[in-house]
């Protein structure tokens, strides 16, 4: 008989308050855990804005030379063993391969624990985007090596597990990603919002949501939008939320353009108004595992414009949004143009973003991932008795390496 996961410890380079989708996929996870009678505890790095929690244990860290949004730690194996010793869990969940991850695969491996990842961001793909192309011949040796240590790794959709799959990763399952329609809803659209931004009745308000750096593409957007108004009669106002190390580029370049507006980091309510006040989303990034903005967008009732194939493409249909080759921004300018000077397409392409939103709901969601943390416990340990208490060899084994 499988038994259920009663104690969960989760280990990650990132966690709130940073904002990005592996960080709101953990926030979400913990309250499923909450609502689902299961004890979870996290590892992850230190934060100058993060609140005390007890939950939370914080190891010191440094911002990323690349990105100093983000924030590194060394693997500290001792505190990873200390901690699992301590907290004693069923299963093992290590979600990025960095620091506090590779101490915690080490430590869930050293004490025989059943460890499951997940992969949620295509690293190698970031590689030339910051210009660390000599590393690209380590990568995915390096990512497979990671992620074959577990009896699962987990993946955000069919074309990312399609692509471990094919380059010789084990136990790959999927994990979806759910949108919540209380937060992202187009009953939230406001006049007093595009009033804010200078629009008039008759303009177009594009949106572009999430993290700016170089990996994204962003600037594709900016271009894209000059192109698209150069084609049509009427007004297109883009608005880019979100912040990183792209946004004094993306500023140079759309400097003199009266027509793009910086909004910065939104969040709760004002955010959930500028995606259901617009009137279509641009995603132009290739390197998605998912696309979480994306599908928060298409609950606000917005049409997607994206690339024709990746995660993204999974999720936008042509019925929608509007969908170009990837890579080619006069395409991306066309699928605006398409869009913003047809209101009667952008109604039906509303519309059926918003039913196609309503298939992912994080409940069910999370309730598979939980089965699969079931399974993976219960293959560990033969599927025999109860072993929600560690026995006295699995603490041995977790004190013997501390003591290292």
């Amino acid at each position: 008989m499988t038994r259920a996961v009663r104690r969960l410890l989760v280990f990650s380079d990132t966690w709130a308050p940073q904002t990005n989708g592996v960080a709101g996929t953990l926030q979400r996870l913990a309250e499923h855990a909450e609502r689902a009678a299961i004890t979870m505890h996290a590892v992850t790095v230190a934060d100058p804005h993060a609140a005390a929690d007890a939950r939370v244990e914080r190891w010191p860290s440094r911002a990323f030379w690349k990105y100093p949004q983000l924030r590194m730690s060394a693997p500290l194996m001792a505190r990873a063993a200390a901690a699992i010793a301590q907290f004693r869990p069923d299963v093992v969940h290590v979600t990025t391969p960095f620091g506090v991850g590779l101490a915690g695969r080490w430590a869930a491996r050293r004490a025989g624990l059943p460890l499951v990842t997940s992969y949620h961001t295509n690293f190698p793909a970031y590689l030339a985007h910051y210009r660390l192309d000599a590393l690209g011949a380590v990568g995915w040796p390096f990512l497979r090596w990671f992620h074959n240590g577990g009896r699962r790794t987990f993946v955000p959709s069919e074309t990312v597990a399609a692509e471990l799959r094919d380059r010789g990763f084990h136990g790959v399952r999927m994990w979806s990603r759910g949108v919540d329609p209380a937060r992202f809803h187009p009953q939230f659209r406001d006049g007093a919002v595009r009033a804010a931004l200078g629009l008039r009745p008759s303009d177009v308000l594009a949106l572009h949501v999430g993290r700016l750096a170089p990996e994204k593409s962003v600037e594709r957007a900016v271009i894209a939008c000059a192109r698209a108004r150069a084609r049509i009669e009427g007004r297109i106002v883009l608005a880019i939320v979100g912040d990183g190390p792209s946004e004094q580029s993306l500023r140079a370049l759309a400097a003199g353009d009266v027509d793009v507006r910086f909004l910065g980091r939104q969040t709760g309510r004002t955010l959930s108004a500028l995606y259901a006040s617009a009137d279509l989303f641009l995603s132009p990034s290739e390197t998605e595992t998912f696309g979480n903005v994306v599908l928060e967008a298409m609950a606000s009732a917005l049409p997607v414009v994206g690339p024709a194939s990746g995660a993204t493409a999974e999720i936008v249909t042509g019925e929608s949004g509007a969908r170009y080759a990837a890579g080619d921004t006069d395409a991306m300018a066309a699928a605006i143009v398409a869009l913003a000077s047809d209101a009667d397409r952008r109604r039906a392409a509303s519309a059926a973003a918003l039913v196609r939103s309503s298939t992912y709901r994080w409940e069910a969601i999370f309730d598979g991932l939980v089965a699969e943390y079931a399974l993976a416990r219960a293959e560990a340990v033969g599927g025999r008795g109860d072993h929600r208490r560690w026995s006295n060899s699995q603490v041995m084994r977790a004190r013997s390496a501390i003591s290292r």
